[in-house]
């Protein structure tokens, strides 16, 4: 799928976009309502795919709709980002350096909050 001649969207975008509507919506949503609700231009088929693979992934619930299947977000956007987190975790075998790296590359200020919520401070 291109944009442009020989310009492809980033990895994710589309996801991600669909991910947005899911969680702005305060009901299920059909594949068809799904693509009137975001930004791109997609053939419906190719929403519907995107849900099917989300679903796949856990990041989307669906159930029987009348013509086909609701789709709903598991969780909200912080949720489904603290989700992407953990599954990045869970794919190396060394979590300690995983995360230590992860430390390290945080700026201050997330650095503190982190602290203060480990700390068992309000969250």
């Amino acid at each position: 799928m291109t944009d442009s001649v020989g310009e492809r969207r980033p990895a994710g975008e589309l996801e991600a976009s669909v991910l947005a509507a899911l969680c702005a919506a305060d009901r299920p949503q059909s594949a068809a309502e799904v693509r009137a609700l975001i930004p791109q231009d997609l053939a419906r088929t190719t929403v519907a795919t995107l849900l099917t693979r989300l679903h796949e992934k856990g990041a989307v619930e669906r159930t029987p709709g009348r013509r086909g299947f609701l789709y709903s977000a598991v969780a909200d956007s912080h949720g489904l980002t603290a989700r992407r987190m953990h599954q990045e975790l869970e794919q190396d075998d060394d979590r300690s350096m995983v995360l230590a790296r992860f430390i390290e590359g945080l700026d201050p200020a997330d650095e503190a909050e982190l602290k203060r919520l480990l700390g068992g401070g309000p969250h």
